[in-house]
């Protein structure tokens, strides 16, 4: 059956046979209910942010019109607005509507303190970040050609920017020893790794805010990365979809204005072709089924060849319309952010309070759906087939889905990646009192058994005199 398929429809690259995709699976045979299904899995693989949906929900309901595709024209009674239902189904310019462009590059100028703007001419428009990634891989490397990733990175990226493209992902190893920070030793390390294995680099794709580490990367890193770039002559990707969800110091730097403060470069030198910016609204907003997503160049080709390839993935005309008038609202845009922000914030510290109190740490994080998860000292052995084992029991004994760190990349096992935006308050304490009797019990008969080993050992020992 497989050779009436063609060679791309059973490349078998995709990935969902990964952990991170396997954990979901598991979750959704048997998912947690607070009434109808208690002993479900509970779904902590999914960084999804649903904890300021009220926010919106009140601004629907107060604009009516802007929910029933209505133009107010002056006044507050019905025989005073226009039905844009036909207007908004019939056609449209795939280059996007005008005012939402508008207004979501102003949303990214303002998660940045304003201190850079962007221009909407400069933006294209893609159904979501994936297909943003995806088409920038398409627009810079040939089939075969790589780009360097630090690890631990998302396990979607095997998916979104290798399966179709055949792009291939050279990890950059970081580690626990210096926080997972991005190091030029690091890089180089990569980049010769590459060229060994006759790779061609065509550039550096990152995430910052960083998922999975849930932090924001520093000036130095910046640093180190536009060096390593300029010097190799190769493009930046940076994913920021998680830029608007810093909670904690320190503040967020894009990578736009780490180029402008880098002292090597001046505006209108070539790095600014090579530098390229994935963008949308499923984290900070909450709103991964809309489907908005955005990248942002000053290299002319490559907005024009995306926004080309942008056909065969639109933003509906209805969404981007929707989006326009909440976003156009300045005050609600910033009373939203900072809302949604202290909500992550005080959803954060209540998992590492959790955490903590069950004996398990975190990496410090101050932003991002979720936080990286340190439990070394539970596994049998330094491995990451004891992490894998110790994942199942996760699963199938304290029914909760987490995502190891070897489905993202990780070179050390037992880290896991631990969400918490996607649930209610009450589910989350579930979830930690789950952890914390696992954690104890886990703890207990590694005990039992050191001390069983202990006798045995000392049995043995007796005999022999």
């Amino acid at each position: 059956m497989q050779q009436m398929l063609s060679r791309k429809a059973s490349f078998n690259s995709h990935g969902e046979d990964s952990s991170y995709f396997l954990g979901w699976k598991e979750y959704e045979k048997n998912p947690y209910h607070e009434h109808h299904n208690p002993s479900g899995i509970i779904q902590m693989g999914l960084a999804e942010n649903q904890l300021s949906f009220d926010l919106l929900e009140s601004w629907l309901a107060k604009n009516a019109n802007v929910a029933h595709f209505k133009e107010d024209r002056g006044g507050s009674s019905s025989s005073l607005s226009s039905s844009l239902f036909r207007e908004l189904a019939l056609f449209q310019d795939y280059r996007g509507l005008p005012a939402f462009k508008k207004e979501l590059a102003a949303l990214m100028g303002e998660i940045r303190g304003n201190k850079v703007r962007y221009d909407p001419n400069k933006l294209v428009l893609t159904a979501g970040a994936t297909a943003a990634n995806e088409t920038l891989m398409f627009c810079l490397a040939e089939p075969g050609e790589a780009f360097l990733i630090p690890t631990p990175y998302y396990p979607g990226f095997d998916r979104d920017v290798k399966w179709r493209t055949e792009v291939q992902l050279v990890p950059v190893h970081c580690s626990s020893s210096n926080q997972f920070r991005l190091t030029s030793l690091a890089l180089e390390e990569a980049h010769k790794r590459a060229l060994k294995q006759k790779l061609k680099v065509k550039g550096v794709l990152i995430t910052n805010p960083t998922n999975p580490l849930g932090t924001t990367m520093s000036k130095d890193e910046l640093n180190h990365l536009l060096d390593f770039a300029i010097s190799k002559k190769i493009h930046i990707v940076s994913d920021e979809i998680y830029s608007g969800t810093v909670f904690d110091s320190p503040g967020f730097i894009g990578i736009t204005q780490a180029l402008l403060n880098h002292k090597k470069v001046r505006v209108g030198n070539d790095i600014w072709n090579r530098i390229h910016i994935v963008y949308s609204l499923s984290k900070d907003l909450g709103l991964p089924g809309f489907r908005v997503g955005m990248i942002y160049s000053e290299n002319e080709a490559i907005i024009s060849a995306a926004t080309k390839m942008s056909s065969f993935g639109l933003v509906s005309s209805q969404t981007q319309f929707l989006l326009s008038n909440i976003l156009g609202e300045k005050n609600f845009r910033k009373l939203y952010m900072k809302e949604n922000q202290k909500r992550l914030k005080e959803r954060h510290d209540m998992m590492v309070s959790g955490l903590k109190s069950a004996g398990i740490s975190c990496l410090k994080s101050n932003a991002g759906l979720f936080c990286w998860v340190d439990m070394r000292h539970l596994l049998c052995s330094n491995t990451f087939e004891a992490e894998k084992e110790l994942w199942e029991k996760i699963i199938s004994e304290a029914k909760l889905n987490l995502s190891p760190g070897s489905s993202c990349h990780c070179s050390e096992p037992g880290w896991f990646r631990v969400c918490f935006a996607n649930m209610s308050t009450e589910t989350l304490s579930v979830a930690m009192q789950r952890i914390k009797a696992f954690a104890d019990a886990t703890c207990k008969a590694d005990q039992i058994s050191y001390q069983q080993a202990l006798y045995s050992s000392q049995k043995s020992s007796l005999n022999k005199w």
